[in-house]
């Protein structure tokens, strides 16, 4: 088929606005014309060929200047009586379709791939060109790349021409853009969003909420100056402190819109965004039209994670098909499951008259519908963990999990900014590594009535350890000396490990391993130590040893059911991965579940022994560390009851075993700043 190729020409009709297919940016492309029929290069739509006795010519320039945007020149090879009324139908295709591209070919289309015809129409397929004496009938493909809209579309188009004083014309209709256009008719793009998918707990239950919110956008036909309302709209909204909604792109979609119905651009929730609400209705041909969306977390905020508006930067996160101003997900399982949750709109592209009520449609691409996200969360335990935080005044975060099966079924951060802390943070485990380098002396020979020392200072490697009660206790057995928190007593005892040997035992209870978890964690890093002091340091959770709550919940449920198993949050998206289980040696074990139950009944996590419900085992730590310049403090308290297993980190001096038995009862959590045990 012979081509109506691209060419820069400097006549090219109006700029068209930047559009994107996923990551990749769309710029303005001039056009490269190649004609093969006379075997010369048109320039400014002269042409060498009038002596052809062909309408072959007229047809050619007809499409070149067309497709290069000189809709003026195109316009001129027409019979047209108003030949201003033919150059604005041809160049608001472009807009109306909110194309990328449009590109010309005479002859019929051709499949993806396929070999050129030869322009002319020889063989058994229809001709392009079809003459009886004064007049002619041409066929072209049209195709048209859609950008975000949808596939490229492609069809056949067909014009008819007139020979009059020897030179043959164009006999314009508006069939000629789309063989389905008539007199009256304009293209548009009609957009269908399907509703979103819900996040639902383990019972079922939905845990979103409904709240008020402001969908703002603009009835098309009834603006004034689009360009400008667009442009104003962009540069009033602020998002994360920055105008970042792309006003060329937005702009696209008003004009391809159909003109008679609303289009919404954004939503913005009330009452957070509210001064931007009042400010946008000062805006001429915005509209404002009140909502309930289930677009709030109910619970677990910042695991569930938030919605808001499309910027540049959150598309090229998503990608293709959603646009400017859509409401998408920003945060935690809204932005992880987008596609999923989301689904993709239905694009229709649809020939209507100016009233709207006759709607034709041309040409249409089926979206995905959207898929419910079912998570392994349990609403009892999420209520009890977030009221054990809520009068918190410091970072904190709790994390609960199944461990004979991986599920987690509580997450919950207070004062964390935003940040999933309960599963992403990344702090020193201090003595709650313990319960590592523990079942790593274990295996190694030691049992829980081995008699070990605990002097308030030991040095080993030249690094000098101090206990942080700064006093000793006499020679006791290794569970006690556990139970109160001796850092001396594991700093010492890590002269009998190897690295090699410490940094596997991490790895079986699962830390620094890869989970495979779809949502975003922190598994935990334990880096080798490059001699005897960091040795000692790295057993007592110290120097470079950094988790997170979630990683130490599953280490100690590993100690409760005998085996290490990766955590789990939602269904049906290739969690968890069984291969990783990690069986604990049963006689080491049954030695290290003593001493858990001993920390609390009677060492340094005595607050946290809550009475009803089972027996409580654990560990507790309070950790100074350095993050830059500044020294701070992280509390932590790990445990497990039953089938199942906990982690808890305050930041600062506040108890977080006292946090822990509030959590195990349900009872309301206290203002405190208790340091912590």
């Amino acid at each position: 088929m012979k081509g109506v190729d691209d060419q820069p020409r400097p006549e090219a009709g109006p700029r068209r606005h930047a559009v994107s297919r996923g990551t990749r940016a769309r710029t303005v492309r001039r056009r490269t014309i190649s004609v093969a029929v006379c075997g010369t290069l048109v320039g400014g739509l002269t042409t060498g060929c009038w002596a052809e006795p062909s309408a072959m010519p007229a047809v050619r320039d007809f499409l070149i200047a067309w497709q290069v945007g000189n809709y003026k020149a195109a316009a001129g090879r027409t019979t047209g009586v108003d030949r201003h009324e033919v150059e604005t139908a041809l160049g608001q295709v472009r807009g109306q379709l909110d194309a990328a591209s449009l590109k010309l070919a005479l002859g019929i289309p051709q499949p993806e791939g396929g070999g050129d015809g030869d322009g002319g129409g020889d063989g058994d397929g229809p001709k392009a060109i079809e003459k009886k004496g004064d007049s002619a009938r041409a066929r072209f493909s049209v195709k048209v790349d859609l950008g975000e809209n949808g596939q490229p579309w492609t069809y056949a188009g067909l014009m008819s021409l007139r020979r009059k004083g020897g030179q043959w014309k164009v006999v314009w209709d508006p069939s000629i853009i789309n063989p389905q256009l008539k007199p009256g008719q304009r293209l548009a793009v009609k957009t269908e969003v399907p509703r979103r998918g819900d996040i639902r707990d383990k019972t079922g239950q939905s845990m979103l909420r409904k709240v008020n919110a402001v969908d703002v956008g603009v009835i098309p036909g009834q603006l004034k100056d689009p360009k400008k309302t667009v442009e104003q709209l962009t540069r009033s909204i602020k998002i994360d402190g920055a105008r970042k909604l792309d006003s060329e792109r937005l702009l696209g979609r008003v004009r391809s819109a159909p003109p008679q119905s609303f289009l919404p651009l954004l939503t913005l929730q009330r009452p957070q965004h509210d001064p931007q609400i009042a400010q946008l209705s000062q805006i001429s041909g915005l509209q404002q039209r009140a909502v309930q969306v289930p677009i709030a977390p109910r619970s677990a905020s910042e695991l569930v994670g938030s919605l808001g508006p499309a910027t540049a930067d959150r598309l090229q996160q998503v990608g293709a098909p959603y646009q400017p101003g859509d409401t998408i997900g920003v945060s935690g399982l809204q932005l992880l499951q987008q596609r999923r949750l989301a689904g993709t709109p239905t694009i229709r592209v649809v020939a209507q008259d100016q009233s709207g009520k006759t709607v034709e449609e041309l040409r249409s691409w089926e979206g995905l519908p959207p898929k419910t996200l079912d998570t392994t969360i349990d609403p009892a335990y999420q209520a009890r963990a977030d009221q054990a935080l809520a009068s918190m005044r410091v970072p904190a975060s709790i994390v609960a999990l199944r461990p004979s099966t991986g599920e987690v079924f509580a997450v919950a951060n207070k004062n964390a900014g935003g940040r999933n802390l309960a599963m992403e943070g990344s702090y020193p485990p201090g003595m709650t590594f313990g319960v590592v380098s523990a079942e790593a002396l274990l295996r190694g020979g030691m049992t829980q009535a081995t008699k070990t020392d605990c002097p308030a200072t030991a040095t080993v490697g030249g690094q000098t350890f101090a206990n942080r009660t700064g006093r000793g206790h006499a020679p006791t057995s290794l569970a006690n000396t556990f139970a109160l928190g001796c850092e001396t007593t594991f700093a010492q005892l890590s002269g009998k490990l190897n690295a090699t040997t410490l940094l596997a035992e991490a790895g079986r209870f699962g830390i620094g391993a890869d989970w495979g978890l779809s949502v975003p964690h922190f598994s935990g890093s334990v880096p080798s130590p490059a001699n005897d002091g960091e040795k000692a340091a790295t057993a007592i959770g110290k120097g470079k040893v950094r988790v997170s709550p979630l990683a130490l919940a599953a280490m100690v449920g590993a100690a409760e059911v005998g085996a290490w198993r990766p955590p789990y949050l939602t269904r049906d998206t290739g969690e968890p991965k069984a291969s990783l289980v990690q069986t604990i040696d049963s006689v080491p074990l049954s030695n290290l579940k003593t001493m858990l139950r001993r920390t609390v009944t009677a060492g340094t996590a005595r607050n946290a022994n809550a009475r009803g419900g089972g027996s409580v085992s654990g560990v507790a730590a309070l950790v100074n560390y350095q993050d830059g310049k500044r020294v701070r403090t992280i509390s932590w308290f790990v445990g497990s009851r039953g089938d199942m297993a906990f982690a808890i980190a305050v930041e600062g001096r506040v108890s977080a075993t006292k946090v822990a038995k509030q959590f195990l009862t349900g009872a309301p959590a206290a203002r405190t700043t208790t340091p912590a045990r």
